[in-house]
């Protein structure tokens, strides 16, 4: 399973949550916002920044407002 660290207000968030649930994706969503420690985790692998959609992906890739063609491309590359 992947998580997507969010924000409530992040329309790309919305938009990626969307389309995971159409996709069929299982997927865990981590409001930043209410968790320190999830947005100094966003912070570390996103050079300092509180950038949102951050998808970590089961083998612990990391990719920053993702389309979900690249969600699937890494899901797809990883389970082989």
């Amino acid at each position: 399973m992947l998580t997507m660290y969010s924000t409530n207000l992040c329309v790309y968030c919305h938009r990626l949550k969307s389309q995971l649930i159409r996709e069929g994706i299982s997927h865990l969503i981590v409001d930043i916002e209410t968790d320190p420690a999830a947005a100094t985790f966003v912070e570390s692998v996103n050079g300092g920044n509180q950038t949102v959609p951050t998808v970590v992906f089961p083998d612990g890739t990391a990719l920053t407002n993702p389309s979900i063609t690249e969600v699937k491309r890494v899901l797809a590359s990883t389970a082989s």
